[in-house]
């Protein structure tokens, strides 16, 4: 029986997306909701957001990404994938933790949608105010 490669899996959210990433060592492959990673991130800036922590630790196409991302926009499962990813390679190598943490990789980004209020039409604005 031949030895698998380690699999590191690690999990990233930001504003009400979630992603699980299943991270292996190969040629830099990536899979997001089972589409090519440039087909399902378009833009060149939500790609290079998922592929910065590669390019930190400078270990860009060295690991094979299987990416399962839901709920939010593109722009939150990317943000949610940045942190996968750097957790995921922290997993692979702990020495990696402080270049990631000077970046900021590390840090969940908490901003998210403030709630509507009972009596308003949203969450800060009221309606129109009537003197008389």
């Amino acid at each position: 029986m031949a030895t698998q490669a380690p699999e590191y899996v690690a999990v990233g959210r930001r504003k009400t997306a979630v992603a699980r990433i299943r991270i292996t060592s190969g040629s830099g492959k990536i899979v997001v909701n089972g589409r090519s990673f440039e087909e399902y991130f378009k833009t060149q800036a939500l790609q290079n957001t998922v592929l910065s922590p590669f390019e930190v630790v400078k270990q860009l196409n060295q690991f094979d990404l299987k990416v399962n991302a839901n709920g939010g926009g593109l722009n939150g499962q990317a943000g949610a994938v940045r942190l996968a990813v750097s957790r995921a390679l922290i997993d692979s190598n702990p020495e990696l933790r402080a270049a990631l943490k000077a970046e900021g990789f590390l840090r969940r980004d908490p901003r998210m949608k403030e709630r509507k209020k009972p009596g308003q039409p949203g969450a800060r604005k009221r309606f129109q105010f009537s003197k008389r």
